[in-house]
């Protein structure tokens, strides 16, 4: 679908001149309005007693601990539920317990969350205390059958939730009723360490560490699993996440991380001293993910637990060939859907305002980012079904700004009671459930439902640009200075520019990336446009182009150029 390039209003700045013009411009048109924006410190983190019931769940599990009680952990089998998993498992042994272990759901065979089934293989492994990570709040059955078996159930969980919360113990989550915690774009992962942390607080003051002759542990030492769940779940980085995510990559680059996330930073050819949070999102965190799309997220989880180098190089192996193997399967999977699409004679200005697709050997697994990468194209929110057990089939969404995904399923679900079996999510991302015999009508009620809430301006792709760099700014020195200024990431973008540039070479690289020299004055530039649509692009009779883009540093054989990232090109 064809986008428009839209430059961002001039807002005022009053950072002084402390800070690049550029920059400073950057930041503000972000929402940065004081430099107290910009510190990153641990100290300015938002504190832990402001989540609501954080202290009884702080209390439950210190009692558990106190009285050597197993505590298995449920997570989920995504990067934030592994992440979330991994912290609990690291932050227990940290804080005196010796009796936890963890379940994940295959989501093949048990489906996503607390399900009774999970919490009868919980009480099979001998829990007496059930702690769900980034899971939970949705789970009114498996909490229910949990009780029954006689466990404790503390929810930790960032997720939205429903009218009723879950019968549990206690339930950590920012987004529940009542909670007043400022930031509610805390990932699953922010909120287990929120909850160590506040385990730790209370142990201080029962003196808990001389009592028991232990050092007081640095909780610090998790948020290396912090900073990559936060940013490969995609939450918003607000100011808080912002913190965590940059603490996590600052000790990262300093060598102090666990030998899992060296690992996958070596096996996705990324550079560990100039690591960025991008890099969690298209490198590490896929592969981690992979695990989860198309075999066990356990893997994952004992990648991330690994004490030792080999053991964390032998497991990031297989999870970057589980990787390619998802590449392979999400490539045929977009190609069928694109036919599906294309079958249906759309045009431009017929396109429905929300798509939903299916197709019974679609993986279930990958169906998330097959619906991403369609939602991407065609600037559609997205629902990509594959089928499910016993009838139904099972749907994951992207949805696009102006549209908030879980919302839009909650009334569906309460204007037709008996169509959506189960749902839950985010603003930009959900996860359903219905009948497969369902599918065309849950099709034809979708567009009908966000029709109605989306404007034709909204559903216009714009890409954001922050204006024209001048030729004095493509250089290396201005471009690491861009990429250290983040961390960037969801609602925090990293920063778009736009330039009209002469066209000095252009061919096609790797199937279908168009890798360009472009001229800026009497300036070259390397610059690559990725997945191009190879009907237009090569194009040999443009000689010029009008690019919104990325500065970026690209590093070759120990050599550093500049390049530009290329998120929309037209002729000029």
């Amino acid at each position: 679908m064809d986008k428009t390039i839209r430059r961002r209003a001039p807002k005022e700045s009053s950072f002084g001149e402390h800070l690049h013009p550029i920059l400073a411009q950057v930041y503000a048109s972000r929402g940065i309005v004081s430099s107290e924006q910009l510190e990153h410190e641990l100290p300015r983190m938002l504190a832990p007693s402001l989540l609501k019931g954080i202290e009884q769940a702080a209390s439950l599990l210190i009692d558990a601990i106190r009285a050597n009680q197993r505590i298995v952990i449920v997570g989920d089998f995504d990067a934030d539920g592994a992440t979330s998993t991994a912290l609990m498992m690291d932050g227990l042994r940290l804080l005196g317990s010796t009796n936890h272990d963890f379940i994940v759901p295959n989501r093949f065979e048990y489906g996503y969350g607390l399900t009774p089934e999970i919490s009868d293989l919980a009480a099979q492994a001998g829990a007496e205390v059930i702690v769900t990570v980034d899971n939970g709040i949705s789970c009114h059955q498996g909490v229910d059958r949990a009780k029954q078996h006689g466990c404790t159930v503390i929810v930790t969980d960032h997720h939205l939730p429903s009218d009723k919360a879950p019968n549990a113990d206690a339930i950590v989550n920012p987004n529940q009723h009542g909670c007043e915690f400022p930031s509610k774009a805390l990932a699953g992962v922010g909120v287990a360490f929120y909850l160590m942390l506040m385990v730790r607080q209370l142990m201080r003051k029962e003196n808990y560490f001389s009592e028991h002759q232990l050092a007081e542990p640095n909780l610090a030492q998790l948020l290396d699993l912090v900073a990559l769940g936060t940013v490969a779940d995609v939450v918003s980085l607000d100011h808080n996440n912002r913190i965590l995510v940059a603490q996590g990559l600052k000790r990262i680059r300093h060598g102090a991380t666990r030998p899992g996330i060296q690992a996958l930073i070596e096996i996705a050819g990324k550079n560990q001293r100039k690591l960025c949070a991008s890099d969690f999102g298209f490198g590490l965190g896929p592969r981690l993910n992979a695990a989860g799309r198309l075999d066990d997220m356990s893997l994952g989880i004992r990648c991330l637990l690994a004490t030792d180098m080999y053991q964390a190089r032998m497991i990031a192996a297989q999870l970057d060939d589980l990787n390619q193997e998802r590449r392979q399967i999400e490539r045929g999977m977009q190609v069928e859907a694109e036919q599906i699409l294309q079958q249906l004679n759309f045009t431009k200005d017929s396109l429905p305002s929300a798509l939903a697709l299916y197709q019974d050997d679609w993986h279930q697994g990958v169906i998330g980012i097959v619906a991403g990468r369609i939602k991407e194209k065609y600037h559609r929110p997205t629902i990509v079904f594959a089928q499910g057990d016993d009838g139904f089939i099972k749907g994951s969404a992207r949805s696009i700004v102006g549209l908030h995904i879980r919302d839009l399923l909650e009334h569906i679900d309460s204007q037709h009671p008996n169509l959506i079996v189960k749902f839950g999510g985010h603003a930009m991302a959900a996860g359903l459930t219905i009948g497969e015999q369902d599918f065309e009508q849950f099709q034809q009620l979708f567009n009908q439902y966000a029709s109605a809430q989306l404007t034709d301006d909204l559903l216009q792709g714009v890409i954001l640009s922050d204006g024209e760099l001048s030729t004095d700014c493509f250089n290396l020195a201005f471009a690491e200075l861009l990429k250290n200024a983040g961390p960037w990431g969801q609602s925090f973008p990293e920063p778009v520019f736009d330039n009209t540039f002469a066209v000095l070479q252009q061919r096609i690289v790797g199937d279908k990336h168009l890798k360009m020299v472009v001229q800026q004055g009497d300036l070259a530039i390397d610059a690559i446009a990725f997945n191009v649509d190879l009907q237009k692009w090569p194009n040999p009779n443009c000689q010029w182009v009008h690019m919104a883009y990325k500065l970026d540093v690209n590093e070759f054989r120990q050599k550093q150029s500049l390049q530009l990232l290329v998120e929309h090109i037209e002729s000029a």
